[in-house]
């Protein structure tokens, strides 16, 4: 499968992603089928997995030509982004990045371990190698294409953030996504401070990954919040949670049909 995805940033076109927490593998078919999204985010760092679900979830999103995005847990990042690709996913979130150092373990889960890459990926027997004839070329092609993504989401992070650009420009990183909540964390403020207080860092991150040439990308929950970030030069966007757009919906319906019921 291309990855689409990596074609439209060639291109220089905007994206748009939706995130998914559900461990049903039906939901990229469903997303794909919207033709709507460029990729679907796996936010697998909140819920649960095993390696057999994400082929599953990467042959659903097949059927519908969407490319998955994978968000790790930091601690077993290696292993999971390695598993994820071997599924069939096409771009990979790494979070927790504390220090410039650390994109280079992100870096090396995900490259091949060949002359002047530094990666650690080895020749992995899966999904992307079955029935390929010249795998040699097609298995490099489909890791160069890979999307590499990093969260700033920490306090250490943004004191050093020149430092963690630098780096993350060198190691090929292509987007760069603020995490308000870690951040807030770090700080030892997490629900004492609003978001017009993070505003002015999460500025300076999305200003300062423009100048390194990375692209920043906001995480949204409707279109009408995408205004603010566009002013800011921000042309990716990964809107809507799952779990959120059931519930809301639920809501909705049940609302209008309870003020319908409780009047018989």
């Amino acid at each position: 499968m291309p990855n689409t995805f990596r074609e439209k940033l060639k291109e220089g076109k905007p994206t748009i992603g939706t995130h998914y927490l559900s461990s049903d593998p039906d939901l990229p078919e469903i997303i794909g089928d919207t033709g709507l999204y460029d990729y679907g985010e796996f936010s697998a760092e909140y819920t649960v997995f095993d390696f057999q679900l994400l082929f599953h979830m990467a042959r659903s999103g097949q059927c519908s030509n969407l490319p998955l995005l994978i968000k790790l847990d930091q601690a077993s990042q290696t292993f999971w982004a390695q598993a994820a690709l071997g599924a069939g996913f096409k771009s990979v979130l790494f979070t927790d990045i504390r220090k410039a150092e650390d994109i280079n373990v992100c870096q090396q889960a995900i490259k091949p371990e060949s002359p002047g890459v530094n990666g650690h990926m080895g020749v992995k027997l899966r999904r992307p190698t079955f029935g390929m004839d010249g795998i040699a070329d097609s298995y490099l092609e489909d890791l160069n294409d890979i999307v590499f993504m990093i969260m700033i989401e920490k306090g250490s992070a943004v004191d050093d953030l020149d430092k963690v650009l630098d780096a993350a420009k060198n190691k090929g990183v292509d987007m760069i996504q603020w995490g308000p909540a870690d951040y807030s964390l770090t700080l030892g403020k997490l629900g004492k401070i609003g978001p017009e207080e993070i505003r002015p860092t999460e500025e300076l991150v999305i200003k300062k990954s423009l100048e390194y040439g990375l692209h920043p990308r906001a995480e949204i929950g409707d279109p009408d919040q995408a205004n603010r970030y566009i002013d800011l030069g921000v042309r990716h966007f990964c809107m809507g949670w799952d779990r959120f757009i059931y519930q809301d919906h639920l809501v909705k319906i049940g609302e209008g049909l309870r003020k319908l019921t409780d009047k018989l």
